[in-house]
C-alpha cells in the first residue's frame, strides 16, 4: 500500500517509521464533487467510514469539526457525523456534567494551554467558554437531525455559534437564525425538533453511541477501534497509512522531563523524549504518587474511570507502545510501589547521559513490559547489575537519609513547576516556562523548544520553575 502524504495535527506521535508531527493547519476539506482518494487497503474491505460522535459544548469537538473533514478525505475513508447527547452519556457512565468543575487547578490551567494550543495548530478560532457553560444543547442536535446530520457545514455552524459567537443555541430563535444563516429554514426547522419522532432518534443515537463504548467527545470510530480526543485524529492517519511529515527542529529552551515509573504512559514518554530531545533534556524522577496529594488527585485514576474509559486506556497505551516499536504487556501488580527504583536512579546519577538513561528504560521495561517487581530490593539490585552499575550499594544508598531527601526534594519541585501528572514536559522558553502534559504531547514540547511559539501560552509562572 503506497502510503499517502498527510498532516499530523496534533497528538505529538513518534513512531518508529515516523520522524513526527506535522504541526501545519491541517487544511480545507474537499470541494464539493471532487473523487474521494480510494480507501486505505485496511479499512476497504470492511466499513470504509470515519464515524464522529460529538455534541457541540464540548470544546474539542469543536475543534475535531474544523478538521476532520480533512482527515476523512486524506484517509479515503466517507466521514458520517453522528450526534449525541452528551449529557446522557456523562449520566449512564455515571461522571459529572461538567468535569472541569472537578479538575485540580494545575489541570484545569493545562486544559486551557491544551485548548489554545490545538486551536493555533488547527489554523482555527480559539474556543471562549460561554457564560453558564455547559449550555443545554439539545434545542441545537434536534436541530440537526431534522436538517441533516450528516450536513458538516450546519455541524460547523452550530459549533462556532456556541464556541466562537458565544450564541445561546437553547434559545430558540438564536437557533432559528443560526439555522437561517446556515441556508436552512430556521424557523422550519425549529417548529419541529419537538416531534416525539425526533426526541426518540436523538435518544436512540445516544444509546447507540453508549453501546459503541463511547464515554466522551469528541470520539472517531473506524471499523471496530475507537479513539477519544481530537488528538487521537493523527493516529487514524497513521493507522490508515498516512505519513506524517515535519519533524520538529533541533531544540534550542531547555526542557525538564519529568516522569515516576508508576505510570505507563511515563514508560512511552520517556522513550519519546529519548528520541526528540536526548540529552538536550533534563530527566528529573518524581514520587507520582505524592505529586497526585499534593494536587488533589485521587491515587489511581484509572480505577475511577467508567470501564468503558478504562478499555480505551488500555487500547490507547497499547497502541502508542506499537507505533513506538515497544513491548507492553499490563503487569500483574498494579500499583506499584516506585520509591525504590525512583531512589536509585537518583543515587545512580545514570540521567545525565543516553548511556546512563539505559538503566531507566530498563526499570520501565522490567516493570511495564516483563511483569517484574521493581518494589523488590532483589529484582532492582539485578537491573542495575545488568547495566554495569553496583546495584547492592545503590539499594543501600537509596535507604539511606540522603537517597530519601533527595527523592523528596525532586518532587516538591515537580510541584512547584505546576506538574500534575506524568510524565511531563516543561520548556523554558524566554518568555516564561511551558508546562505539556501525557506522551502524546512529547512532540509539542520539542516543537516548543527549538521555538515554534504558537504552542507558547504565557499561563506558567516563571518564578515558580
Amino acid at each position: 500500500m503506497s502510503r499517502r502524504q498527510g498532516i499530523g495535527v496534533i497528538g505529538g506521535f513518534v513512531g518508529a517509521d515516523t520522524a513526527g508531527e506535522r504541526l501545519a493547519p491541517a487544511g480545507a476539506p474537499p470541494a464539493p464533487g471532487a473523487a474521494a482518494p480510494e480507501p486505505p487497503a485496511r479499512y476497504r474491505a470492511a466499513v470504509p467510514a470515519l464515524a464522529f460522535y460529538f455534541d457541540v459544548t464540548c470544546p474539542y469537538a469543536y475543534l475535531a469539526s474544523t478538521t476532520v473533514e480533512a482527515v476523512a478525505a486524506r484517509c479515503g475513508l466517507d466521514l458520517e457525523p453522528r450526534p449525541l447527547l452528551l449529557g446522557g452519556i456523562f449520566r449512564a457512565r455515571r461522571v459529572p456534567q461538567n468535569l472541569s468543575e472537578v479538575l485540580p487547578a494545575p489541570k484545569a490551567r493545562h486544559n486551557r494551554a491544551d485548548l489554545r494550543r490545538t486551536a493555533a495548530v488547527l489554523g482555527a478560532d480559539p474556543p471562549v467558554v460561554p457564560p453558564g457553560h455547559p449550555r443545554r444543547s439539545v434545542e441545537a442536535l434536534r436541530a440537526l437531525l431534522v436538517a441533516g446530520p450528516t450536513r458538516m457545514e450546519l455541524v460547523r455552524a452550530l459549533f462556532r455559534a456556541y464556541w466562537v459567537e458565544g450564541r445561546d443555541l437553547s434559545d430558540r430563535a438564536v437557533l432559528a437564525r443560526v439555522l437561517a444563516d446556515a441556508g436552512e429554514d430556521g424557523e422550519a426547522v425549529v417548529a419541529r425538533i419537538d416531534d416525539p419522532a425526533v426526541k426518540d432518534e436523538l435518544r436512540r443515537r445516544t444509546d447507540e453511541a453508549l453501546e459503541r463504548g463511547v464515554f466522551g467527545v469528541p470520539t472517531f470510530v473506524v471499523g471496530d477501534a475507537l479513539y477519544w480526543g481530537v488528538d487521537r485524529l493523527p493516529m487514524i492517519e497513521r493507522a490508515c497509512g498516512v505519513a506524517a511529515t515535519d519533524a520538529p527542529g533541533p531544540p534550542v529552551h531547555p526542557v525538564d522531563v519529568y516522569f515516576d515509573y508508576a505510570s505507563p504512559f511515563a514508560y512511552l514518554g520517556l522513550a519519546r523524549a529519548e528520541r526528540l530531545l536526548g540529552d538536550h533534556a533534563t530527566y528529573r524522577p518524581m514520587l507520582l504518587g505524592a505529586v497526585f496529594r499534593a494536587v488533589g488527585q485521587v491515587n489511581v485514576p484509572l480505577a475511577t474511570f467508567s470501564e468503558a474509559k478504562r478499555r480505551h486506556a488500555l487500547a490507547d497505551v497499547s497502541r502508542q507502545a506499537a507505533e513506538l516499536d515497544l513491548p507492553f504487556r499490563f503487569p500483574s501488580r498494579f500499583p506499584m510501589r516506585t520509591t525504590l527504583p525512583l531512589r536509585v536512579t537518583l543515587a545512580s546519577g545514570c540521567l545525565a547521559s543516553a548511556e546512563g538513561r539505559a538503566l531507566a528504560h530498563a526499570f520501565f521495561r522490567a516493570y511495564w513490559a516483563e511483569d517484574r517487581d521493581i518494589s523488590d530490593p532483589g529484582e532492582v539490585a539485578a537491573i542495575c547489575d545488568g547495566h554495569g552499575f553496583d546495584g547492592a550499594a545503590l539499594v543501600e544508598a537509596a535507604g539511606a537519609p540522603e537517597g530519601k531527601q533527595a527523592l523528596f526534594d525532586a518532587t516538591e519541585r515537580a510541584v512547584a513547576c505546576g506538574v500534575f501528572g506524568a510524565p511531563t514536559f516543561v520548556v523554558h522558553t524566554p518568555e516564561g516556562p511551558e508546562l505539556f502534559w501525557g506522551s502524546d504531547r512529547a512532540a509539542w514540547a520539542a516543537h516548543a523548544a527549538a521555538g515554534d511559539r504558537r504552542l507558547w501560552t504565557g499561563l506558567w509562572d516563571d518564578s515558580a520553575a
